[in-house]
């Protein structure tokens, strides 16, 4: 019993489905008769092709709207301003994003092409049967890098402590002037 209630009602989507136009059909026809200057819009498209054809499926807006960017995608239809219109035939071709290639020259048919480049810097060449080459000191006098911090003393060694009343300030001391003695 089920099985004959699922077969009549593919029957009657079948039969609905079959009396109406493909989607891209209805939006071109929907375009052509509205005719509008600036573009058609989904929503005029859509009252139109509901005026038109009464038997539309439950998911007509999807549909539609999967439709329209499809066309849009193929350049079937043009968008702007939200609005929908057909391409016009004199316009150039609408160019990609960025930068479009250098064009190329022609090779001669002998011509053997190598493969490309990989990125970043070449690697230096390794002789394993070359011995490895000894390391040359600076003769500067000192070690290179920065010399290791002292080791700390006590305190009562190194510098007396400050006075009990008198705090340094903040920030960095001012600088001496020396004085002018004049004669």
């Amino acid at each position: 019993m089920a099985t004959e209630e699922s077969n009549l009602t593919q029957g009657i989507y079948a039969s609905q489905q079959s009396s109406l136009p493909d989607y891209p059909q209805m939006i071109m026809e929907a375009v052509e008769a509205l005719s509008e200057k600036d573009g058609s819009s989904m929503a005029s498209i859509t009252k139109h092709i509901e005026l038109t054809h009464s038997d539309l499926p439950e998911n007509h807006s999807t549909l539609l709207s999967h439709h329209l960017n499809l066309m849009k995608q193929n350049g079937e239809l043009v968008m702007s301003n939200n609005n929908y219109m057909k391409p016009d035939p004199i316009a150039p071709p609408k160019r990609g994003r960025g930068r479009p290639p250098k064009p190329k020259s022609p090779l001669p048919p002998d011509a053997v092409v190598s493969p490309p480049r990989s990125r970043g810097r070449p690697p230096k060449p390794k002789d394993l049967s070359a011995p490895p080459k000894p390391k040359t000191p600076v003769s500067t006098g000192r070690p290179r890098g920065r010399p290791p911090k002292k080791a700390k003393t006590t305190a009562t060694a190194a510098a007396p402590p400050p006075p009990p009343g008198v705090k340094r300030g903040r920030g960095r001391p001012p600088k001496v002037q020396p004085s002018v003695v004049s004669q």
